[in-house]
């Protein structure tokens, strides 16, 4: 058997080029990560300078000056729409759910029972949902009111003048300007 030295050098060359460019790809990535990172801070604060134009700066701007749409020359229109928002924490569940039932607002509620069941346990299934607890499984139940519900119940109740506890349902009530472009 003969050593190749050439042949070794030319291998140990290939593999610090190997080396090296993994090395450059490496730094290339994290260039690239640096940068989205800086964008995405762009972003966060461009989205909060948008929400700070178009529900406040604009709102108020047409309100003091008795404007509720205006028509641009573009052939676009600018309009200020109320916007309302709500949710309903995990400490103040209890609370809320209590004043939406005295309110008459009960149905809103859903009432969601779970049974879980393993594999090949069909016919479990079946029995369990015409028996349901006299098999002796116990149902996990869940509570819940959708947030498009809970929004449109703020929104009807706040627009009619009635009562809506905001210290419950984290009430929020706002403006927003609406942009409609020229098509």
């Amino acid at each position: 058997m003969t050593i190749d030295f050439e042949q070794d050098q030319r291998e140990d060359l290939n593999s610090v080029n190997d080396a090296k460019s993994l090395s450059d790809q490496v730094v290339k990535l994290k260039s690239l990560e640096d940068d989205l990172e800086k964008k995405e801070k762009e972003l966060k604060e461009l989205k909060r300078h948008i929400e700070l134009v178009s529900g406040e700066v604009i709102p108020t701007m047409m309100q003091e000056m008795n404007i509720s749409t205006l028509k641009l020359a573009d052939g676009s229109s600018v309009e200020v729409k109320p916007v309302y928002g709500a949710s309903i924490t995990v400490a103040n569940k209890e609370a809320a759910y209590k004043w939406l039932r005295e309110n008459g607002l009960g149905d809103l509620i859903k009432n969601e029972v779970t049974v879980s069941f393993g594999r090949n346990e069909d016919n479990k299934a079946s029995q369990y949902a015409i028996l349901a607890q006299g098999q002796g499984y116990e149902p996990v139940q869940k509570l819940k009111v959708e947030p498009m519900t809970l929004k449109a119940l703020v929104r009807e109740r706040l627009e009619s003048g009635q009562e809506m506890p905001s210290d419950l349902f984290n009430v929020f009530a706002g403006n927003r300007t609406k942009i409609t472009r020229n098509k």
